[in-house]
């Protein structure tokens, strides 16, 4: 191993802790080496197996401000790992992290921004490494144009293609628009065992926090069921973030509420809690008025700024006419309707009608309705639907 030999109790200690490199004084860690930087932390990750989170940094400088943002706010110093050449104790390069609050009998939860100090070579490895060793790889994106955010997405393309990557948690937080970024971070999970998210635009420590967060947790409840048992993580922000209430806190619960902002609100509580789908309700417009289809427009709009919309179901009466086509047709013109939900065919309508929408617009029927109870909602069986309207 190129890294330095387990000597005493201290160092015993350091290793049931699944610590990297030896504390030597307050906040200050020294890792001595006798090879390169990346390949013996790659060499530690390998033999400690730590739980950790790495915060990456593309188009901006955000991640060691979110380092001392947590610190401040835990009352926790910045912790530095200093990684040296063994025998002559010549610093190589530098690497910061924080111990977030957990419960005392685990292990300490390192999180690390990647911004290493050394040398350029060095810094990118380094990176590297950390988020490819991380439980949950978190990067923060700057305001960059398209042409310019495929550019500078690339080495992350490239180093997971590369590999080795353990990593299968990447969580993209853009400090602009999200909706460019999430098409092009979809690419980096191709061929991969790896689930990229983008959240909503963040403009504050605190709101990257909170996605992070929320991911850790949505991780440590899956893993939970695998028996890999993660830390939770204290709020080091919380009292932070609660004493600073935004102008829109709230709105989701708004009954009297601009949709298009229930909506943006709905989605972004989403990404805070980790959840992997939001439903938005858009029900009781008449596609004759003109306003409602407009505010519906709207909706679908802003949703798309903090992420892609996966799925669009026209609800359809079972008991409509002609005049369904017509709603169809107007509402997939203004939302591109993607799937078309059948309900009332627990009455003694046949829904005939959705054949017609179907052949218009070339989109399937995904669900039915047999029923007003949470449990009569069903997938749709095209032989069955068929048996029953010629019956």
């Amino acid at each position: 191993m190129a890294t330095q030999l387990m000597r005493d109790k201290e160092d015993d200690k350091t290793l049931a802790l699944r610590n990297v490199g030896r504390q030597v004084g307050p906040a200050q860690w020294e890792l001595f080496v006798a090879c390169e930087p990346a390949d013996a932390l790659q060499q530690q990750f390998e033999a400690v197996k730590p739980e950790f989170i790495a915060v990456h940094d593309i188009g901006t400088q955000s991640s060691r401000r979110l380092l001392a943002g947590l610190a401040a706010a835990s009352g926790r110093p910045v912790h530095h790992l200093h990684i040296r050449r063994q025998g002559v104790g010549m610093a190589l390069a530098s690497v910061e992290f924080v111990e977030l609050p957990i419960a005392a009998d685990l292990p300490p939860l390192r999180l690390y921004s990647t911004e290493a100090d050394a040398d350029t070579q060095q810094r990118r490895r380094i990176a590297s490494t950390l988020m490819a060793h991380s439980r949950l790889a978190a990067v923060i994106v700057g305001d960059l144009p398209p042409h310019a955010l495929a550019t500078a997405l690339l080495p992350l393309h490239d180093a997971i293609k590369r590999g080795p990557w353990i990593n299968r948690e990447l969580l993209m937080l853009p400090l602009a628009g999200a909706a460019g970024l999430a098409g092009q971070a979809t690419h980096l999970a191709i061929g991969r065992q790896l689930q990229v998210r983008t959240t909503p635009q963040v403009t504050r420590p605190v709101e990257a926090w909170t996605f992070v967060r929320g991911a850790w947790n949505k991780i440590r409840a899956q893993l939970r069921d695998e028996a890999i048992h993660l830390p939770e993580i204290a709020d080091p922000l919380a009292t932070a973030a609660s004493a600073k209430p935004t102008a829109n806190a709230g709105a989701a619960e708004s009954k009297g509420g601009d949709p298009a902002s229930v909506a943006f609100e709905a989605v972004k509580k989403g990404f805070e809690a980790g959840v992997d789908t939001v439903v938005v309700d858009t029900a009781g417009r008449l596609h004759t008025k003109v306003g409602l289809m407009d505010e519906l427009g709207k909706v679908k709009r802003v949703i798309e700024k903090q992420s892609t919309v996966d799925e669009v179901l026209l609800v359809l009466d079972a008991t409509t006419g002609q005049n369904g086509l017509t709603q169809a047709r107007v509402f997939a013109e203004v939302v591109d309707v993607t799937g078309i939900v059948l309900t009332k065919l627990d009455g003694t309508a046949k829904g005939g009608i959705v054949l017609a929408v179907q052949r218009a617009l070339d989109v399937p029927v995904k669900l039915v309705g047999l029923g007003e109870g949470p449990d009569d909602l069903a997938p749709f069986e095209p032989e069955a639907f068929v048996d029953a309207l010629l019956a």
